[in-house]
């Protein structure tokens, strides 16, 4: 019996660990500290002036405990710093310390590189395909009736 061929959401999250797991094994292969793909994500989402932890949070799609462990983690390893918002006294904005960025900025080097290893395995025109695809404005989610 044959399977049934995946849906895109599926497809999306096989690429997506593809991609993570490609990322966390070179930068452990480098010799940086191992993080987590939640701790990975608030990277990817994070404001150079600084984000709230719930905004992180909403973001990455991820609860505010999730978000605020990910973020206390990156902050004792010295990737991230709390500091007072200026917009309001009673909330706070995380933000990459001088260490974070330069981790960051490495991470964003193994990312292109790995983009290249896909390009070289799928072809150059494919991933670029892929690439304008995903770029392109989706517009709202629907809401369709379901059968």
């Amino acid at each position: 019996m044959t399977e049934p061929a995946k849906n895109l959401p599926q497809l999306f999250l096989e690429a997506k660990r593809w991609f993570d797991d490609a990322l966390l094994a070179s930068m452990r292969a480098a010799g940086e500290q191992p993080v987590s793909i939640a701790q990975g994500a608030v990277f990817a989402v994070l404001d150079d002036e600084g984000t709230s932890i719930s905004e992180l949070a909403r973001r990455i799609g991820i609860t505010r405990q999730t978000a605020h462990q990910a973020v206390h983690g990156l902050i004792g390893m010295g990737l991230l710093e709390q500091v007072p918002d200026p917009a309001s006294a009673r909330s706070s904005l995380v933000r990459t310390t001088a260490e974070g960025t330069r981790v960051h900025q490495r991470a964003q080097t193994a990312l292109a590189l790995i983009e290249q290893v896909l390009a070289d395995r799928i072809g150059a025109d494919a991933a670029t395909a892929l690439r304008r695809a995903l770029s392109e404005p989706w517009g709202q989610p629907p809401s369709v009736e379901a059968p």
